[in-house]
């Protein structure tokens, strides 16, 4: 039984990197959070779950090639997927509180980068 699973284990071991996905995963900051404390206080119960973990499918705080597709739609489209939902991501994005103007503070922040006008 153990030469089984010993086996399983080798061939899984071989079979995973040949599966077409780069093993490194991608440059990002999910344990940053933004400067200001109560852009801090939002990110950390509203942001964080989904940006900071690769397994929620978002895009990882940071990782400004998974970002860079949805910068180039502009902060309109950005802040409206925010405020209306898109994809996965829910309605307001769990902060019923949010202004607009924060909503883009915390974007630029997750994409490290400004956003377009």
């Amino acid at each position: 039984m153990r030469a089984i699973r010993l086996t399983l284990l080798l061939a899984l071991a071989v079979a995973l990197p040949g599966c077409g996905e780069d093993p490194k995963p991608p440059v990002t900051t999910h344990n940053a959070v933004p400067n200001d404390p109560a852009l801090a206080q939002i990110y950390a119960n509203s942001c964080q779950l989904c940006h900071a973990n690769p397994a929620a499918n978002a895009p990882l705080t940071g990782d400004r090639k998974a970002w860079e597709p949805r910068i180039q739609q502009g902060a309109d489209t950005l802040l409206d997927h925010a405020i209306n939902g898109y994809n996965g991501m829910p309605p307001m994005g769990q902060c019923v509180e949010c202004s607009e103007e924060q909503f883009l503070q915390l974007i630029g922040f997750m994409a490290d980068q400004p956003l377009p006008q």
